[in-house]
């Protein structure tokens, strides 16, 4: 119990440092808008390449991941990534982001499949959901970025010198907690170990990917948008604006850090369902605010409604069959950020046309689709034969 204590505890790390690197890149997005001289669309354009990379990478991970075990996929995956956060603050025009982005994004996508599936593996082993905890601490260095990035903005830091730091900061930390990761799930007392081996990807899995695109992509709306709303929008200063994501990174943290007893009470789809409509609320509040206090009200309103969402899919995916938990938490994630390429390449183009807040009813409208859609998560009944390889009993409710 005590090595899966630890485990548990490296997790949290990787989740955190992986939130810190990516949300200081969201925090930076203005400054490094303005420093490359791109305008919204084409920022819009280039965001696309972030999501492809990160797409890539999901895919290439899953399958490394069950096959070696995320104890050498997810080190790799952390040092990869924050050693590629400082790209995007050297770029000095279009092209150098773009190129940038895809490699961020690819790091980023291999680390975010492999540390959820150790976190599968970890909560199968404790037997009871912990999974938005993890997210929770992705959160948690997300509104670090947040507060981090709004100072040294305020100081007038080059973008490329903040974001090399926390790269440099985020390889200590994964290189400390490394050694505490599972080699393989902890298998409860009774129950012989997943035979492992790649098997064609269900139906259900599937359904639930395509929830995951319409939940992440109203998640990448606040990561990439949310900012810009405030600056732009409302005309609030750089400092200021970058609370916005601040705001919806504390109430995800919130949200999720008190998600896991929920689910225990009232099931995975009475979270998703009601979470979507409060973010469906919440965003439309934010997209009707004249003034920034209320804008800010809204976009933390958004973040506690889709603090628990997406912890819920990837733990369905992954307990669906552990033996390949890699891969199918590749499926869900990597569809999901097909929802955060299809956000910045809706949003971006749509400010053509109409204003920022405007373009958000668009989400708004998907949040609502994605109350509709909730059932998916609840479990398909499974003989007692195949037992070892369902969720733990606290993902089987309802």
């Amino acid at each position: 119990m005590e090595r899966l204590r630890a485990a548990r505890v490296a997790t949290f790390a990787f989740f955190g440092l992986n939130g810190l690197a990516v949300g200081m890149w969201f925090v930076h997005i203005p400054a490094v808008e303005q420093r490359t001289g791109v305008d919204h669309a084409t920022l819009g354009l280039l965001l696309l390449l972030l999501g492809g990379g990160a797409f890539g990478g999901m895919q290439l991970a899953g399958p490394l991941t069950d096959r070696f075990g995320p104890r050498l996929v997810v080190p790799l995956s952390a040092v990869f990534c924050s050693s590629a956060l400082v790209l995007p603050g050297l770029a000095t025009n279009g092209l150098a982001l773009g190129a940038g982005l895809f490699v961020l994004g690819f790091g980023n996508g291999c680390l975010d499949v492999s540390m959820n599936a150790h976190a599968v593996e970890v909560e199968h082993g404790y037997g009871r959901a912990v999974m938005s905890a993890f997210h929770a601490a992705w959160s948690i260095g997300g509104f670090a970025a947040a507060v981090v990035g709004a100072r040294t903005l305020s100081w007038g830091w080059d973008p490329a010198t903040t974001l090399a730091a926390t790269g440099g900061i985020a390889v200590a930390i994964a290189l400390a907690a490394t050694p505490a990761l599972l080699r393989r799930a902890p298998a409860p007392p009774g129950e012989r170990p997943a035979k492992r081996g790649r098997r064609r990807t269900p139906g259900r899995i599937w359904a639930m990917a395509g929830l995951a695109v319409l939940l992440m992509l109203a998640e990448g709306v606040a990561n990439d948008w949310s900012v810009l709303h405030l600056s732009t929008v409302l005309d609030a200063p750089e400092a200021t604006a970058a609370f916005a994501y601040g705001a919806f990174a504390a109430a995800m943290t919130v949200g999720r850090l008190i998600t896991d007893p929920v689910v225990r009470r009232v099931g995975p789809v009475a979270v998703v369902r009601y979470g979507s409509a409060i973010a469906a609320v919440g965003l439309l509040t934010a997209s009707l605010a004249p003034w920034v206090p209320l804008a800010l009200a809204g976009w933390t309103l958004f973040g506690i409604g889709l603090s628990g969402s997406v912890p819920q899919l990837f733990s369905a995916a992954g307990h669906a069959d552990r033996a390949n938990a890699g891969a199918n938490v590749s499926r869900v994630a990597g569809l999901g950020y097909l929802g955060i390429l299809a956000g910045p390449a809706i949003i971006g183009p749509m400010t053509e046309l109409m204003p920022l807040n405007v373009a958000f009813l668009l989400v708004v409208a998907f949040c609502v689709l994605a109350v509709c859609t909730a059932g998916i998560l609840r479990p398909v009944p499974t003989p007692a034969a195949s037992a070892p390889d369902t969720a733990p009993e606290t993902e089987a409710r309802r």
